[in-house]
């Protein structure tokens, strides 16, 4: 193993042990800092294949002013950690079966897309020529990442609006009206 792949799969443990521990901590603070290490694992495989821009990039945008601005928004609504903010094990069971029909679709197109090597002349393509073969050979590939935005979109809308999510004391989404929140308002003073 050359010293090159030494680095690749070191950095890429680093990237995924930082990417798990992120997404298990109960402590939000806790797993911004991993995701942070996360990024900075991810700019440095960029910078490594050969790519110093997407890695200043990466730095900058993601784990700098996204990971700020994350950090400032989980310590101004003080999520306190605890077993209400967790979902019913009802709810974990369908959604680890769609994500391993999912991962086992991602799988299969990587493997059975033929052709997925990308010619020179790719290399130095407009912006049209690039978007014409993009959507002429890998037009289902782009559909499969258009439901997963789509999923998680939805995902965060449910979790913004349902419940643990707290609008100024009460429920959000308990009130939907200026109307029903100026009766709520006056029930409460009478």
């Amino acid at each position: 193993m050359t010293l090159y792949g030494f680095f690749f799969y070191l950095i890429s443990a680093v990237v995924i042990g930082a990417t798990a521990i992120a997404i298990t901590r109960r402590n939000l603070v806790h797993a911004v800092v991993y995701l942070i290490v996360s990024y900075f694992g991810t700019a440095m495989l960029f910078y490594l294949f050969g790519a110093p821009l997407l890695a200043a990039l990466e730095i900058i945008i993601y784990a700098g002013a996204i990971m700020v601005l994350f950090l400032f928004v989980v310590m101004m609504i003080r999520v306190e950690s605890s077993e209400e903010v967790m979902f019913p094990l009802s709810q974990w069971l369908p959604a680890a079966i769609f994500g391993l029909i999912y991962l086992a679709a991602a799988v299969a197109m990587i493997v059975e897309t033929p052709g997925t090597e990308v010619s020179l002349r790719m290399l130095s393509a407009t912006p049209r020529q690039f978007a014409l073969y993009v959507f002429e050979h890998h037009w289902f590939s782009i559909e499969v990442i258009s439901i997963l935005l789509l999923l998680a979109l939805i995902g965060a809308l449910r979790l913004g609006t349902g419940k643990g999510a707290s609008l100024a004391g009460g429920r959000a989404g308990s009130i939907s009206t200026p109307r029903e929140a100026a009766s709520t308002a006056v029930e409460e003073e009478i």
